[in-house]
């Protein structure tokens, strides 16, 4: 019998992984496509390990949908999460500001297709996420702090019904489209934003492709417009991407099964890997999110480094770590001597202290944009910072509580207000 082989295919830049188009994986959707006799295909808005989302028409409402497509035999895990936020668990959470900032199914269907069957289900469509426009660019300083408050928002809100976000970060905040965008015609849609950028597969053998991959793959289409050009009647963020979410009331999720990226990631997962986590998780990842908002770069290393180097950042910005983390790191060496000191070669490369990362990544910049913060909010802001960034996941503030400091009342809270009045 002949032996099994995977299809390898062309890389193409800025499309998902190509041989995932198997038996299993993702279904070969194309530009043109009509999902569940109701959704026309008119280009892709984005894709991850285990979805592609496109931006569709729906055909019976003449408005758009962003339609989840999810690999075969997915279980609809997301769906079921995105439901009880819908449907809040408490009467006074129904009218929590944070509801209209999480994402509301509209429609929930299956496809069968030559790699199996198909959870789908349709949201309204965002513009872009936060790291795409934002990478190396400053958002206006009312329209960050609105969109920190917001942020804050949704995640009291993900908590208040029981469940931890966990994967918190700039490509998972979206920005919310105008509602002006339903009336544009597919036509006037590729005049306004161009046609969809569809490029051939191939085999890197030559071969022709199998039927279960589509012709072409398509470079997700950018709605969006770059940090600089906000003002505050576009500070509308949406927390997105809930794969990760757990409630942990019913459900045991451990440190070691943490899928969080090592910079955004809060260190009991790593340091306590069969204790169960809990809603510190979000906060600490929250803070990060925040921070990059706000900033310019984000407080730890988003490169691809390996997690010791997260640790040894986190330690040259926050302190010394709990001495029982201490004591079980075994890549301590590495960057610090028997004494708690910087190794020679560290010294080289040591990350700021949170202070001066505020300095560097944050206030320099923005006293550039002619837009810095006063010593007072400065003060405010670095507080919070470094309660939300506790080591102690208990000595960390709840969402409510973020929601209630200083920094968030006095200077976030009076901006996400104008931000509701200009929209």
């Amino acid at each position: 019998m002949a032996e099994n082989h995977r299809v390898e295919y062309n890389w193409i830049k800025g499309v998902e992984t190509l041989e995932e188009y198997q038996k299993g994986g993702y279904p070969p959707v194309m530009v043109g496509d009509v999902l569940h006799d109701r959704y026309l295909i008119a280009d892709k808005l984005g894709f991850g390990g285990y979805s592609t989302v496109w931006l569709a028409r729906d055909t019976h409402l003449e408005r758009y949908v962003a339609v989840k497509v999810n690999i075969a035999d997915s279980l609809p895990h997301e769906s079921k999460v995105l439901r009880a936020l819908s449907t809040p668990t408490l009467s006074s959470s129904s009218v929590h500001p944070g509801r209209a900032l999480t994402p509301i199914i509209v429609d929930e269907f299956k496809i069968q297709g030559p790699n199996g069957e198909h959870n789908c289900y349709t949201m309204t469509p965002a513009q872009c996420n936060l790291r795409e426009i934002s990478f190396s660019r400053l958002f206006p300083l009312d329209v960050a702090r609105a969109l920190a408050y917001k942020l804050a928002q949704a995640v009291a809100y993900t908590h208040s019904q029981g469940y931890v976000h966990g994967y918190i970060h700039l490509k998972n905040i979206l920005v919310k489209l105008p509602s002006s965008f339903d009336d544009l015609s597919i036509k006037q849609l590729y005049e306004t934003y161009g046609e969809p950028e569809a490029i051939l597969i191939t085999q890197c053998d030559c071969k022709p492709l199998p039927p279960n991959v589509p012709a072409k793959a398509v470079v997700p289409l950018f709605l969006g417009k770059y940090a600089e050009s906000f003002s505050l009647s576009g500070a509308h963020p949406l927390l997105s991407d809930f794969g990760e979410a757990f409630s942990p009331a019913s459900e045991v999720r451990l440190g070691q099964d943490c899928h969080t990226p090592p910079a955004f990631r809060a260190p009991e997962a790593k340091f306590e890997p069969q204790t169960p986590l809990d809603y510190p998780l979000d906060i600490w990842s929250l803070a990060t999110a925040i921070w990059e908002i706000i900033g310019m770069k984000s407080i730890f290393s988003t490169d691809f480094v390996h997690e010791d180097e997260i640790v040894s950042q986190h330690i040259d910005v926050l302190g010394p770590m709990l001495p029982e983390w201490w004591q079980r790191w075994e890549g301590r060496h590495r960057f610090f001597d028997k004494y708690g000191y910087p190794t020679e070669s560290h010294r080289e490369n040591k990350w700021p202290t949170l202070k001066e990362s505020f300095e560097i990544g944050v206030q320099k910049w923005r006293r550039k944009a002619g837009s810095e913060m006063t010593e007072n909010e400065k003060a405010a802001f670095l507080d919070l910072m470094r309660r939300m960034l506790s080591f102690r996941p208990e000595e960390r503030p709840t969402a409510e509580e973020v929601l209630l400091s200083d920094w968030m009342l006095k200077w976030a809270l009076p901006d996400c207000r104008r931000s509701l009045k200009s929209f």
